[in-house]
């Protein structure tokens, strides 16, 4: 309870103020819930009839249900409409129906016996109506969003100036520019800044546990309200005020996510990077996927791998025919040592296959009774439970509701728990796990394989989600170095801060292609070929693909969102890793890569240093051109000339400067 107030009124028969009977008293408090903030209004006499409880839907944006005039009260009637269910997801809402009165008064308070309270969420509040100053008791009237009004509340006992204060603190109440006694609710959650998982808040405070504990389903379904909601929390409702200055937005978006500066020119230490000459795009190539005879024509006697770049080579210019999965994808994940003999991996998946087990049987004998009193456990149990069920059933392996792989899906993830029980479970784990289990089809093999997958991936899911931080500033970055212009484009709507990518970045595009078209994108990625952070230039092929419908259609804040979640299970993912490959190809090649860039990509040298104006070093020796372990590999690309030459004349280099 952040505020209590007695003393605190309803005037249940507006005119007969002498009536005692007119008068109920009652306390007003507001309530901070872990997922809500309530303010809640109860009446002295707390006996209540509850069998005259109206509760709300799911479907339902206000369940208070408060009669405005005694007209409506008749023609709304006390029965709720059949659609409505007793489930939501919001806290529990309810209000009590007033008792018929033959003379119409629907406020009137009869013989004691009708007491009422009511309580609402502050995502349902849309406007708060004050008492003009000097005119008696001070009072205020609560407006919800579906433009209910509730019972004025009169304040006898001093007046509702801490109330105010108190909300101000959980919401933005502005004046209405028509009448300065009505304050307007803006609903932006002043905890914003606090972490970077409220960027993606939307008028419902339960909304920020839920990214907290389920980033996947936040991204997946509710990017069109969080569009708007950022957006709506620098409006006020005055509908002339239809556009802010972008640097607004800037700094909003600044202040909610600590540490995260997309405009990196601006921060002392970056190169600015303008003008810089890439040179035309070559044309890539990719070839089939890797047979088993290609593999096996790899391995010696003993089953080691006889060339581990070559091999990755191939997988990455054409990933892997389905056969070969099970046993490659040991490998790319880190499960098998690459020098490893077949004796060496078949020892290692015994030790692994008691390891599991032994970490499966500690959940698996945790009783009902001490799940009951380890509530992490229990809280990590329904996570999993939630998100299995909601697996794509596209594949067959999923099919059905008791289907094993499903089953296997749970087992795997609460093994998982007790393997790192300080991460846990984070929903949209279960989005990595599922391609490689429908690929080991075992349940030990596919755990150390996502095991090995997490190491790569935890950072997406720690509580702080530094790891999505990181990325969304490298991916500014490239994105800048590539086409500035598009960038300008995207920081002049607001969208410079390339959220819209969070999703690809969270679960590695999972959700944007097609089942079997993420098991040939991963593969090519876990090679870690031709560079680091391949996974940004993905995100870069694709933004720059749909760049000139962005531009060329004046898309804004909105529509760029709308436009970019909606391609998913649209993309060709072969087209978009050539493109990928081929931008890759741009930057490695550049005489004057940017220091920034070359460490994103992991790229060994840099010609060009922020210090210098020029391909020399303050000694005057010629600095060594970026260099990539992906380029001391032969592999045959189809050059924008048609030639086997890939290397690209770079021409128009400006120089960079210190920031």
């Amino acid at each position: 309870v952040v505020y209590e107030q007695e003393g605190v009124f309803i005037h249940s028969s507006c005119g007969k103020n002498d009536d005692q009977d007119s008068l109920i008293a009652g306390v007003l408090r507001v309530i901070e819930k872990e997922n809500e903030v309530i303010v809640d209004w109860r009446p002295l006499d707390d006996t209540l009839d509850t069998s005259n409880i109206l509760c709300a839907g799911k479907d339902s944006s206000s369940v208070v249900e408060w009669t405005q005039t005694p007209k409506e009260k008749c023609s709304r009637g006390a029965d709720r409409p059949s659609s409505y269910e007793a489930e939501w997801d919001m806290v529990t809402t309810v209000s009590f129906k007033k008792k018929p009165h033959s003379n119409g008064d629907a406020t009137t308070h009869a013989n004691g016996e009708s007491k009422w309270s009511f309580l609402f969420s502050l995502t349902d509040l849309k406007s708060i109506k004050q008492n003009k100053e000097g005119m008696g008791w001070s009072y205020l009237v609560f407006c919800l969003k579906d433009d209910v009004k509730l019972p004025a509340l009169h304040f006898h006992h001093g007046d509702s100036k801490l109330l105010i204060k108190s909300l101000e603190k959980h919401v933005v109440l502005n004046e209405s520019p028509q009448d300065k006694r009505i304050l307007l609710v803006n609903s932006q959650n002043k905890s914003l800044s606090q972490s970077f998982e409220n960027l993606f808040d939307e008028p419902s405070y339960g909304l920020l546990q839920k990214l907290k504990k389920d980033p996947y389903t936040v991204t997946m379904g509710r990017f069109s309200k969080v569009t708007n909601y950022i957006f709506d929390s620098f409006r006020l409702s005055d509908p002339s005020s239809q556009r802010r200055p972008p640097s607004e937005m800037a700094d909003f978006l600044n202040d909610a996510i600590p540490g995260l500066k997309i405009n990196q020119q601006e921060e002392p230490g970056f190169e600015v990077i303008t003008r810089i000459a890439l040179g035309k795009q070559p044309e890539v190539s990719r070839r089939e996927p890797v047979s088993t005879e290609e593999w096996a024509k790899n391995m010696d006697s003993e089953g080691r791998i006889l060339n581990v770049d070559y091999i990755k080579q191939l997988i990455f210019k054409g990933g892997l025919c389905h056969t070969l999965r099970k046993e490659a994808w040991k490998f790319l994940l880190g499960y098998f040592p690459w020098n490893s003999t077949k004796e060496e991996r078949a020892n290692l998946q015994k030790r692994k296959t008691d390891e599991y087990f032994r970490m499966k049987l500690q959940w698996k004998s945790v009783s009902e009774e001490q799940e009951k009193r380890n509530s992490r456990l229990r809280d990590y149990r329904s996570l999993i439970e939630k998100d299995v069920n909601r697996t794509d059933r596209t594949n067959k392996f999923y099919e059905g509701e008791d289907n094993p792989g499903l089953i296997l899906l749970h087992d795997i993830l609460m093994t998982y728990c007790m393997y790192d029980f300080d991460l846990g479970y984070v929903q949209g784990m279960s989005d990595l796990l599922s391609p490689v289990l429908y690929v080991m089809e075992n349940e030990v093999d596919a755990f150390w394989c996502f095991v090995s997958y997490m190491d790569q991936m935890h950072q997406n899911f720690e509580e702080q989600m530094q790891g999505m931080k990181t990325q969304l500033i490298q991916l500014s970055t490239l994105l800048r170095l590539l086409d500035s212009g598009f960038c300008s484009y995207l920081e002049s709507q607001d969208s410079g801060y390339l959220y819209f990518c969070f999703r690809w970045l969270l679960i590695r595009f999972k959700r944007e292609f097609s089942f079997q078209d993420i098991l040939r994108l991963w593969e090519v990625m876990w090679t870690e070929l031709p560079c680091q952070n391949f996974h940004l230039l993905l995100c870069c092929a694709i933004l720059e693909s749909e760049k000139h419908q962005i531009m060329d259609k004046h898309y804004g804040f909105n529509e760029i969102l709308k436009h970019i979640n909606e391609l998913s299970m649209k993309i060709d993912v072969e087209y978009i890793l050539c493109k990928a490959e081929a931008i890759s190809m741009q930057m490695i090649n550049c005489k004057e890569l940017p220091q920034a860039v070359s460490e994103i990509l992991g790229i060994e040298g840099s010609s060009v240093t922020p210090d210098s104006d020029t391909g020399e070093d303050e000694s005057g020796a010629v600095l060594s051109c970026p260099t990539s372990s992906y380029q001391s590999i032969s592999t045959p690309v189809i050059a924008a000339n048609g030639t086997g030459d890939s290397t690209q004349q770079m021409s128009d280099m400006q120089s960079l400067t210190p920031a």
